[in-house]
C-alpha cells in the first residue's frame, strides 16, 4: 500500500446483470469511473434499482465487476484477503449490519490488507430516527470519522425535507445514481438544481436551493 495513494480509485468499474442462457439479454448494467482523493463525506441518493447498493458492494468487494478495478489506498480490494477486506472498506446496510462477500478464490492466494482499520466507510441507507437524537450521534460519528482522514459515503433516499438538510449539513459533494450512471455534483445548490434529481425527489424541492 502506498501512502500517498488516492483513498478511493473506481477504475472503469463495470457491472452488468443478465438473463437467459443461450440468448442472454442484458437486465442491468453499472458503470462508474471516479477518484476520490482525500478525506470526504460524500452524498449519495438514486431511485430503487439505480445500482446504489451495487456500486457499495464493488467497493467492498463482496461482488465482482465484469471489468475495471477499485483501489482503496492503492490496493484492488478484489485481490485482498475475504476477511480482511473491511480493513480497508465497509459497507453497512440499512440497519448498520454489514454486508458479507462471496468467496471466488482460496483466501490463501489473496493479498493482506494494508490496514488495520477501515478507511473507507459507505453507509446504506442508515435509518435516522428524528425523536430520540440519534441523527446527532450519526453526525457526529461521519464528522469524528472524517476528521480522521477517512472518506464517508452516506447514501440516502429522502422522504423528508429533514434527510435534505442533513446531507446539506454533513456533505462535501455529492453522487447521484440513475439507471446505472453516476452523476458528480460538487455542492449542495448545484444537486437539488439537476434535472434529473428535481424529478426524483419531487415536492422535497420546492423550498431547497
Amino acid at each position: 500500500m502506498n501512502d500517498q495513494s488516492p483513498l478511493l480509485v473506481v477504475d472503469n468499474l463495470r457491472k452488468v446483470y443478465t438473463r437467459g442462457v443461450l440468448n442472454k439479454q442484458v437486465t442491468f448494467q453499472l458503470e462508474a469511473d471516479f477518484t476520490i482523493a482525500g478525506p470526504a463525506i460524500v452524498g449519495m441518493m438514486g431511485p430503487n434499482g439505480s445500482g446504489k447498493t451495487t456500486l457499495f458492494e464493488l467497493i467492498t468487494g463482496s461482488n465482482r465487476p465484469n471489468s475495471g478495478k477499485v483501489l482503496c489506498l492503492g490496493q484492488d480490494i478484489h485481490q485482498v484477503k475475504y476477511r480482511q477486506r473491511d480493513r480497508l472498506a465497509i459497507h453497512y446496510h440499512q440497519s448498520y449490519q454489514v454486508r458479507h462477500f462471496t468467496r471466488t478464490r482460496p483466501s490463501f492466494m489473496l493479498e493482506s490488507a494494508g490496514t488495520a482499520y477501515p478507511m473507507i466507510h459507505l453507509f446504506d441507507e442508515p435509518q435516522f430516527n428524528t425523536q430520540d437524537g440519534y441523527i446527532g450521534f450519526m453526525l457526529e460519528f461521519f464528522h469524528k470519522l472524517h476528521n480522521e482522514g477517512r472518506l464517508v459515503f452516506v447514501c440516502l433516499h429522502p422522504n423528508e425535507p429533514v434527510h435534505l438538510e442533513i446531507m446539506r449539513e454533513i456533505c462535501q459533494n455529492y453522487i447521484f445514481v440513475y439507471n446505472g450512471r453516476l452523476s458528480h455534483l460538487p455542492d449542495f445548490d448545484t444537486l437539488v438544481a439537476n434535472p434529473q434529481v428535481r424529478d426524483y425527489l419531487g415536492h422535497l424541492t420546492q423550498n431547497t436551493g
